[in-house]
């Protein structure tokens, strides 16, 4: 199994809106890396749900449930999507803040390249973020 960040905006797509639907296609990414990342993912993959904008935190976990396809909301065949499904919100969300004071996440694509909206997260990593967010791993 690997692990990913998957970043949204949260008043277009929040944790809570995929919660409410079940499942649902991660479309509308438009970037060759993140791009690129989307097609290494697995069924059973887990992913960070990241709110970006002004929340800028961690907010739950999710399942990658479709691996990569086409997405029918592109203008070329190089753009793809995913699908997803909830698996478990954190007990508290890990603030983009806490990341950057703690050195271990100095090297990590969500501090040095943040405008990428989707990367992968190393094992180290996904424990260390589930402990600052006071969340058990499942």
């Amino acid at each position: 199994m690997a692990y990913w960040l998957m970043k949204t905006e949260a008043e277009e797509f929040s944790y809570a809106d995929l919660e409410q639907r079940g499942h649902e296609p991660w479309n509308g990414v438009r970037n060759p890396t993140a791009a690129k990342h989307m097609r290494a993912m697995r069924v059973g993959d887990r992913f960070f749900f990241y709110h970006s904008g002004n929340e800028r935190a961690i907010v739950g976990v999710g399942a990658i449930t479709g691996e990569a396809r086409p997405d029918p909301t592109a203008d070329a065949p190089r753009w793809v999507l995913v699908d997803v499904a909830p698996a478990y919100r954190f007990s508290r969300p890990v603030t983009l803040a806490e990341i950057k004071a703690d050195p271990a996440f100095a090297e990590w694509e969500l501090v040095r390249q943040s405008r990428l909206s989707v990367m992968p997260v190393s094992e180290e990593h996904w424990h260390k973020l589930h402990a600052m967010g006071e969340t058990p791993l499942q």
